[in-house]
């Protein structure tokens, strides 16, 4: 007879394993939500007197992960020291839960701006759109890359663009099995390390040859979606979003948009071009 899966553990109880883990240095104060691949909570760090952001990777997610490559990993990223990049603090592993540690943001997700269904105007897509090509070229540089850019990831505060969750989808695919996870794309249940909406064509086929260009994908993304409301394959599955990604041009912003400027329309569809190739070889281009 088959023993029936163990149900998920409920947020009291990652909270409670991760207070455990923090012990007197932090205290947990409210959960914040969560993403595809994490829990997210709000602790106070004693201290310093000050909030941070506790991400504690999903049980699902954590299943098989090596936690000291996956520590490792992270750890690197705690390098990224810029204006436009929320870095890491710290990261640990709360009773076989990896988690990291980052500052508080004291603003709004592009996410939540964008949940009007709202599109953008012009100079703030742009203003943003800046920032966030400024972040992934400090990190390009350094060999790191994001490979999860969407919404969620992009939080306003002060007017300006940080990006959070640096090398985490990276840390998560490296620190798998590469024996059963060859490219370190897919989850134990075929769950995909990315968000589909965002991801590129090649990170979609698992290239193992993929690179920096996945970001520069995922920015045409954003941007589409700032201009025009909604992501260039919204509405559909995630199987066949997916398929989009591979083989489906988008509609131009041009003609969901006329009013666009011409030389930013043209930029944001470059980006999203399938062949990497063809799209900006950098953030700084």
């Amino acid at each position: 007879m088959t023993t029936p899966p163990s149900p998920p553990p409920s947020a009291d109880t990652v909270a409670e394993r991760v207070q455990h883990a923090l012990g007197d240095a932090m205290h947990i104060v409210r959960e914040l939500g969560g993403g595809g691949m994490s829990r997210v909570f709000v602790a106070h760090e004693r201290a310093l007197a000050r909030n941070v952001v506790v991400k504690v990777l999903r049980e699902d997610i954590a299943e098989g992960l090596s936690r000291e490559r996956f520590r490792r990993e992270v750890l690197t990223s705690a390098n990224l020291q810029h204006p436009n990049i929320v870095g890491v603090l710290a990261a640990g592993d709360a009773d076989g839960l990896p988690y990291f540690v980052m500052p508080f943001v004291d603003g709004e997700s592009l996410r939540a701006r964008l949940a009007t269904g709202t599109a953008l105007s012009f100079a703030h897509t742009v203003s943003i759109l800046r920032d966030v090509a400024r972040a992934l070229d400090f990190a390009h540089e350094r060999g790191i890359v994001h490979r999860d850019i969407k919404p969620d990831n992009v939080l306003l505060a002060g007017g300006a663009a940080v990006v959070a969750d640096f090398g985490v989808a990276k840390a998560v695919a490296t620190a798998r099995s590469r024996r059963e996870h060859p490219h370190g794309t897919l989850t134990r249940d075929g769950i995909s390390l990315g968000t589909p909406a965002y991801m590129a064509p090649e990170q979609v086929a698992s290239d193992p040859s993929m690179d920096h260009r996945v970001d520069l994908y995922a920015l045409g993304v954003l941007a589409y979606e700032m201009l025009v409301g909604h992501p260039p394959f919204a509405e559909r599955g995630v199987t066949e979003t997916m398929q989009a990604q591979l083989v489906e041009t988008p509609v131009s912003i041009a003609r969901l948009r006329p009013t666009t400027p011409p030389a930013l329309c043209a930029l944001v569809m470059r980006c999203l071009e399938k062949d990497p190739a063809h799209r900006p070889q950098s953030a700084t281009e």
